[in-house]
């Protein structure tokens, strides 16, 4: 799965989040380990909604 994330420049190095998933963000010294390390907080926050909603009733929907 691919999801956009936006990538920022700072003193401290890169900041990056993911715009579709509120709360998922990461930083890095690099922009390589800023999104090393998203792709890392975008695979936990998955998991963890998985986990939170496991006993509710779902529906898959087609978009576009």
């Amino acid at each position: 799965m691919r999801y956009k994330v936006n990538l920022e420049k700072t003193d401290e190095g890169y900041a990056v989040w993911c715009p579709g998933l509120a709360g998922c963000w990461s930083q890095g010294e690099t922009e390589e380990e800023a999104l090393d390390n998203i792709r890392d907080a975008i695979q936990a926050y998955l998991e963890t909604v998985e986990e939170l909603t496991r006993d509710n009733e779902s529906r898959y929907v087609e978009v576009g």
